[in-house]
């Protein structure tokens, strides 16, 4: 079994199953490639992580800002739960060390793997529920992710991207921003889209998702970044 001292340490939690823990970190490609392994993939525990996550966020969201509208509360819960600030959360965690893929998606260091970084604090949020209650997965989340969202509300980051993007574009640029489909990759049922976003004929931003609508809110927030306009 995997050394998860360091992880427990910085996470702050002495996990009573480690197992539990070991199948949070363990994605589904490595199953797939060590048919052996007596162990199972972390899914079950992401579908659970997401709505424990869910629920802690938003009852944090409702106490905090007390005048905010259901409007601005489902915003800032959209940009506090997202797979860009989950993974940043979980690369602060050094949960990067501990994953188990296959040799494939190990190679993989982009925007796949943030993904698998998001779906991964999940499973890890799942795991600790199980572990250790309810409220131990509140301090988990009010110690590692909590903190980001006064950023996130004075960045304006809860803004909806493609909104944001338009309206910058508009006024700097006289012109309306456009999405072409750059890549589909995967079955039917597990597609990942790459989108680019452009003004005129320059791309401006690039973007991957599980959707369409989603890669085109990551390129949007990718071409406001590069373009210094949040």
């Amino acid at each position: 079994m995997i050394d998860f001292s360091k992880f427990e340490k910085k996470a702050d939690i002495v996990f009573k199953d480690r197992g539990l823990l070991e199948q949070a970190f363990t994605h589904r490609s490595y199953i797939n490639e060590n048919k052996n392994a007596k162990k199972g993939h972390n899914e079950r525990l992401e579908f659970l992580g997401d709505a424990v996550l869910e629920l802690i966020v938003t009852d944090f969201l409702y106490h905090k800002y007390t005048t905010g509208t259901e409007g601005d509360l489902t915003s800032y819960r959209a940009a506090l739960v997202n797979a860009i600030t989950l993974s940043k959360v979980a690369v602060g965690l050094s949960m990067n060390d501990y994953l188990l893929l296959s040799k494939g998606e190990a190679k993989d260091t982009g925007r796949a793997r943030q993904f698998i970084l998001a779906n991964t604090m999940e499973a890890v949020i799942g795991a600790i529920y199980l572990d250790q209650g309810y409220q131990i997965a509140k301090a988990f989340l009010k110690k590692h992710l909590f903190p980001l969202i006064d950023d996130v509300v004075a960045k304006k980051l809860w803004m909806d991207a493609k909104s944001h993007f338009q309206e910058k574009a508009q006024d700097k640029t006289g012109q309306t921003p456009n999405y072409k489909t750059l890549k589909e990759v995967g079955p039917d049922h597990d597609k990942c889209f790459t989108v680019g976003v452009f003004i005129g004929t320059e791309q401006v931003g690039v973007g991957e998702g599980l959707s369409k609508q989603e890669a085109e809110q990551v390129a949007a927030a990718d071409a406001l970044e590069k373009r210094g306009w949040r």
